[in-house]
Order: structure tokens, then C-alpha cells, then sequence
């Protein structure tokens, strides 16, 4: 079963996000948001979330210039 993992607020962050996750070997969906228009959901298998959140949040707190 796929879960939401973060809800990205543009398209270019969330495919930042994607090529982080799936660098790292992750299966990653994105998909828009049902509730606004510019939100993007990224979604990872459940069995792989712990171990996505760890990188997850590496990939929040890197600055991206």
C-alpha cells in the first residue's frame, strides 16, 4: 500500500524530492494534491517508511541553491 509521506507546496520540489528518494533505491509516486492545485504528494511504499523518513528529512534540511 502506497502512503503520503509529505505534501511538497511546488511541482520543482517534488521532483527534487522523487530523484532524492529514488537515488537512494526508494520507489517513489508523486502525484497533485486533491485539495489545492499547486500541493504534490509524495507517496513511498509502506514497508518503506521508516527507512524513507530518515532520508526524507536529510533531503528537507539540505538548501538547495
Amino acid at each position: 500500500m502506497w502512503t503520503v509521506i509529505y505534501i511538497a507546496q511546488s511541482a520543482k520540489l517534488a521532483e527534487r524530492i522523487q530523484e532524492r528518494l529514488m537515488n537512494e533505491g526508494f520507489l517513489v509516486k508523486v502525484r497533485q494534491a486533491h485539495v489545492a492545485k499547486q500541493q504534490f504528494e509524495i507517496l513511498v511504499p509502506e514497508a518503506e517508511l521508516d527507512e524513507v523518513q530518515e532520508v526524507l528529512n536529510d533531503v528537507l534540511h539540505t538548501s538547495y541553491d
